[in-house]
């Protein structure tokens, strides 16, 4: 019987499991929003050394990072964190921060977003479904545009100014129907 149990939990989870190749990174879904009644999202991230995300913040939901294995920098604020496994850090909503490995392995983390956010769930399966078939978002102005409109990402400082320029390429990528496409796509 466990075994079994250990069978199904194994292929529910790499039904769950993406893997973005340039970056190296996988990102697996233990709870999604749909399953929490909105309440939150759980991710486990595998970071490459060296991976990590700019510097952005999020206006609708908190972000909580707990390290499972490995060394994980967060920057929450003003705030720099080096987290250990079973350490904790949190970045509130409208709140600048970004994660980094600067270790030579792998880390793993969990970070889970209150309330839960569907539109990040997309973003990461589209996002890393392009990667997996060999296309960066990064050339795709509108489709990297919709990836980040549904995330909720916000970049800050310089980067702060592509902001509207995103919106608006958000805006024409729905009017073209680019949102169906990547969810067709990626997104099932």
């Amino acid at each position: 019987m466990n075994s079994e149990r250990a069978s199904d939990e194994a292929s529910a989870r790499e039904g769950r499991r993406y893997y973005n190749p340039g970056q190296r990174d996988y990102a697996t879904f233990p709870k999604t929003s749909e399953e929490t009644a909105g309440g939150r999202t759980l991710v486990e991230i595998e970071v490459a050394s060296g991976g990590g995300t700019p510097p952005h913040y999020h206006k609708t939901y908190d972000e909580h990072f707990e390290v499972l294995g490995g060394t994980l920098e967060v920057l929450s604020g003003k705030e720099q964190h080096i987290l250990r496994p079973g350490q904790r850090a949190v970045a509130p909503k409208n709140t600048r921060h970004c994660f980094h490995n600067s270790t030579g392995e792998p880390t793993t983390f969990l970070v889970e977003m209150r309330p839960g956010q569907p539109g990040f769930e997309k973003a990461i399966k589209a996002g890393y479904g392009m990667a997996a078939d060999g296309r960066n978002s990064l050339y795709h102005p509108y489709k990297l545009a919709v990836i980040l409109e549904w995330s909720e990402i916000r970049m800050s400082g310089v980067m702060g100014l592509l902001d509207s320029v995103f919106k608006l390429l958000a805006k024409l990528a729905r009017k073209r129907g680019v949102d169906k496409e990547l969810e067709a796509e990626h997104c099932r």
